[in-house]
């Protein structure tokens, strides 16, 4: 599990290159003077950081996967998992809407032709816009072959009709990717992928839902009434949809893992800190076993949870297929975030269940962690299949 190209004698390095310790720094530095200020005002009025993005844009945070062909910088998803443990460390939610782009414009890179690519991603790179990725309806999460949004083809032109819940950034994104059945006796097999302007006539923004963590990010329920999308739009052949929606997943999951773990280990460093300063019985609640264990456990999953997400990455980065790989990373650090920040309110005792204590917060984040991307169940269920099925 390399972390570059540079292999040393025994042919696996951990080390970081220069340019990925500078660019993690940065990422550090933003998220402890732009984002951290202000992250729990933001948290508690459920303000759309649209301040922050734009900051985050201008020194080059956002988008960094779209290639140097469509004006990016073409950083590795390697690189984007650096930033993205950075940024979650400072606010999850603010962190999600900043890293949204790279789900909703993964389709595009991924499956778009290059005129696609060339119409969609440049304007990513020159302003601080969003994108969205909407395949969740309200009767269909984990199983996307319940999707009823439908798109009928006539003519040039597709019509859309249908709705999507729990998606991120909709209510101020400039285009949504939208999966969408064309043949809906085919279940999964007959969905497709469509880029849908947001500002397209029949579509409406819904409803801004109360989340009960991650409330900096936007998310929002969207519906589509007869929305007229051109055919040139379309991802890939019609019945694409599904499996342009499993290769995003598997390239983004990997992200996610690594904010999980920003959570995580926003929460461990809160508790070393305060386990060292809180006396009880006379000395520092560390001395106490059943505290100093728990801070252990907490550094060792954090770091097993790193691992596996840098190995995901890097596996992606030399184009190999890593299902098996993201999903490992996805299930454990987001189960790794839950149990860290549940254990972290627990060492602040009273004063964890507070709102005027970081951790409270930090465990209402990273609950979201198990849920969007695939459940923790879901993840369970695509190891086991790759496991007694395996592919090629």
């Amino acid at each position: 599990m390399a972390t570059t190209d540079q292999m040393v004698a025994g042919g696996v390095s951990f080390a970081l290159t220069e340019e990925q310790k500078g660019l993690r720094s940065l990422a550090r530095e933003f998220a402890e003077k732009e984002i951290r200020p202000v992250s729990a005002e933001y948290d508690e009025h459920s303000t759309h950081p649209a301040d922050v993005i734009a900051k985050a844009h201008e020194v080059g945070l956002m988008n960094p996967h779209i290639s140097e062909e469509y004006g990016g910088l073409g950083l590795s998803i390697f690189d984007g998992i650096l930033i993205g443990e950075e940024l979650a460390w400072g606010c999850a939610g603010i962190a999600v809407s900043i890293v949204a782009n790279q789900l909703g414009a993964a389709p595009v890179m991924l499956a778009g032709t290059d005129e696609q690519k060339q119409e969609w991603l440049p304007p990513l790179v020159e302003s601080p816009i969003l994108c969205s990725f909407a395949l969740t309806e309200p009767n269909a999460g984990s199983d996307v072959s319940g999707i009823q949004t439908t798109a009928v083809r006539h003519g040039g032109e597709y019509v859309v009709n249908g709705s999507k819940m729990f998606i991120t950034n909709a209510g101020h994104a400039s285009w949504i990717v939208v999966f969408a059945s064309t043949d809906k006796s085919k279940g999964h097999r007959g969905l497709s992928a469509f880029v849908v302007p947001a500002d397209a006539d029949g579509v409406t923004i819904e409803k801004h839902l109360d989340k009960m963590g991650q409330r900096a990010t936007d998310t929002s329920a969207v519906a589509f009434q007869d929305v007229k999308v051109p055919a040139r739009n379309r991802l890939g052949e019609e019945g694409d949809g599904f499996k342009v929606a499993m290769r995003t997943l598997d390239h983004t999951r990997p992200g996610t893992a690594a904010g999980a773990l920003g959570v995580a280990r926003a929460a461990y460093e809160h508790s070393v800190r305060y386990s060292r300063e809180r006396v009880q019985f006379g000395q520092p609640i560390a001395m106490n076993q059943g505290v100093n264990f728990l801070i252990a456990d907490m550094a060792a999953e954090i770091e097993a949870g790193r691992l596996l997400t840098w190995q995901a990455a890097w596996l992606l980065d030399r184009g190999e297929r890593a299902t098996l790989q993201s999903s490992y990373a996805k299930r454990f650090a987001s189960d790794t975030a839950m149990k860290v920040t549940t254990d972290a309110v627990q060492i602040f005792g009273g004063y964890g269940y507070m709102k005027e204590y970081p951790v409270e917060k930090l465990m209402r984040d990273a609950k979201l962690f198990q849920i969007y991307e695939g459940t923790s169940q879901i993840q369970r269920l695509v190891i086991a299949r790759e496991i007694f099925f395996p592919r090629d």
